[in-house]
């Protein structure tokens, strides 16, 4: 049923977590997987991410693409451990859900596993919740990892 599955991730702990879970999947029925990671641009006016605030642009656009390569590195590697063909890719934008809807049509995908770090209240509101975004907007269906 399941052939080619999008595994998006931030290189959060819990992503990572869905990414492995995502691979055990993967392995179970045969399928292959792209891992997928969004890098969102610098941000000159407001940020929260610390890299922003102590980096010029040039040196986090050269940061920010070197730690998405080690990600999806380790991702491949561990795929290719379990014996499940991989691909990896990277973008950069800002529309990180439509980012990951858009690389499941390019790719054909029939599943988008994913993690939901399952932010409520006032955390919701303002970061929005990109894994909400992507199932309202995806048209192939979407499983969400969460935290225990």
């Amino acid at each position: 049923m399941f052939r080619n599955i999008l595994i998006p991730t931030d290189g959060s702990e819990l992503a990572t977590l869905a990414v492995d879970a995502g691979i055990a999947f993967a392995k179970e029925v045969n399928a292959r997987v792209t891992v997928f990671t969004v890098v969102e641009p610098f941000h000159l006016f407001f940020s929260a991410d610390i890299e922003q605030l102590s980096s010029t642009r040039e040196e986090y656009e050269a940061i920010s693409r070197q730690h998405a390569a080690e990600r999806l590195a380790v991702a491949q590697a561990k795929a290719e451990g379990a014996g499940v063909t991989c691909d990896t890719d990277q973008v950069r934008t800002h529309d990180v859900y439509r980012a990951i809807v858009t690389k499941a049509q390019d790719i054909d995908a029939d599943l988008i596993i994913m993690a939901s770090h399952g932010r409520g209240g006032v955390g919701a509101l303002i970061l929005g919740s990109v894994a909400a975004k992507v199932l309202t907007h995806s048209a192939i269906p979407v499983l969400i990892y969460r935290k225990k």
